[in-house]
């Protein structure tokens, strides 16, 4: 696959909320892959927020199942996702394909059937790309991030400029 391809989300929402997940859903969309920090909730927080559980219960109302898929490399997502009530895979990998493939297995789903939705280029975008999902890029909720995503962020507002989204 092309680099610049793989960079590029199939579309780019403000946040979870105003993906047209009904529409999904009738397109067979069956399960919503989902980056945790700057996603569905704060960069590294220990516990889901209110809007972590809305949306859940909005994407699961519409008949998609969740599983957050996260880098995290500790307890940290696992136990959110257990508050949450979702699976969760964690040490994920992303940009590599091994954690999306193995959320997808977790979630007896295919590519056809998933969606990957984060707020980085670097890591869910590409990871989603490269599996073959439809991927979607959200704005990050918090400005507050880690240094290490904070460095990455001049390059993917280039990458975003140049590719028009």
């Amino acid at each position: 696959m092309n680099i610049f391809k793989a960079m590029k989300p199939e579309k780019v929402y403000d946040n979870l909320v105003q993906i047209p997940w009904d529409e999904l859903a009738g397109s067979g969309i069956k399960t919503a892959l989902l980056d945790f920090d700057n996603t569905l909730g704060k960069d590294h927080a220990t516990e889901p927020e209110e809007y972590s559980f809305k949306c859940v219960k909005m994407i699961e109302e519409k008949g998609i199942k969740c599983c957050i898929v996260s880098n995290a490399k500790s307890g940290r997502s696992a136990g959110i996702a257990e508050i949450l009530g979702v699976p969760c895979v964690t040490y994920a990998n992303k940009p590599g394909t091994s954690g999306v493939i193995k959320a997808m297995e977790l979630m007896n789903s295919t590519p056809a059937e998933s969606v990957m939705v984060g707020d980085q280029i670097f890591t869910d975008v590409i990871a989603g790309n490269r599996a073959g999902l439809r991927t979607f890029m959200v704005e990050k909720l918090y400005k507050p991030e880690i240094w290490y995503v904070m460095l990455k962020r001049p390059f993917e507002k280039l990458i975003r400029l140049v590719g028009k989204f």
